[in-house]
C-alpha cells in the first residue's frame, strides 16, 4: 500500500478534487448539491477558498479539505466555513483528522480565529470527527435542505483557534 500524503492543492487537482465528491452528491444527502460540479467549477472554488488542502494517494486525490470565507459582511472575516470530503476507499484511516488538522494550522497563520462546519443529518461520521477535534455543537438548522424526496437537518459545529485576543488587522496579513 502506498503513504497518503497531505499538501496544499494544486491547479491540476480540481477533477481529482470532482472525482471525490461526485459520490457525495450522486448517492447521498451529505451535499445538497443535485449535480455534481465539474473539475472547472472545482478550480473556481479553490481559487476562491482561504485554504484548500488535498490528501494524495498513489498520485490519485483521494480527500480534500478547505476552508472558505464564512459570511460577507466584514466583521465575518476573521470566521471561516470547513469542509472535508474522503473517498470511500479511504474511510477509516485517519486521513479526516490529518487533512483537517493541516487546515486548521494553515488557516489559523493566515488569521482565521473561528471554524463553522456545517454537517447534514445524518451523518454520524462527520459529527464524530468534528466532536473528537473539539468543535462544539452550536445548532441545528431543521427541515433546511430538500434532496432524495425528504427534508434534512444540517447540524452546526464551531471551533474556536484562539482564546479571545484581538484578530489581526486584516486576515492573511
Amino acid at each position: 500500500m502506498s503513504e497518503t500524503t497531505v499538501r496544499p492543492a494544486r491547479a491540476d487537482d480540481a477533477a481529482g478534487c470532482a472525482r471525490v465528491y461526485a459520490p457525495y452528491v450522486t448517492d447521498s444527502c451529505i451535499s445538497f448539491e443535485y449535480e455534481p460540479p465539474t473539475a472547472e467549477d472545482f478550480a473556481a472554488r479553490m481559487t476562491s477558498a482561504h485554504a484548500w488542502l488535498v490528501a494524495e494517494d498513489g498520485g490519485a486525490v483521494v480527500g480534500y479539505a478547505y476552508a472558505s470565507r464564512h459570511r460577507e459582511r466584514a466583521a465575518y472575516d476573521w470566521a471561516a466555513d470547513v469542509a472535508i470530503y474522503i473517498a470511500a476507499t479511504h474511510h477509516g484511516r485517519g486521513l479526516g483528522r490529518r487533512l483537517y488538522e493541516r487546515l486548521f494550522a494553515c488557516v489559523e497563520a493566515l488569521g482565521i480565529r473561528t471554524l463553522c462546519a456545517g454537517v447534514a443529518q445524518p451523518n454520524p461520521g462527520s459529527d464524530a470527527l468534528h466532536h473528537a477535534l473539539g468543535f462544539e455543537e452550536v445548532g441545528v438548522y431543521r427541515r433546511i435542505g430538500w434532496k432524495a424526496g425528504r427534508w434534512h437537518d444540517v447540524r452546526w459545529w464551531q471551533l474556536h483557534l484562539c482564546d479571545g485576543r484581538p484578530p489581526p488587522a486584516r486576515v492573511g496579513g
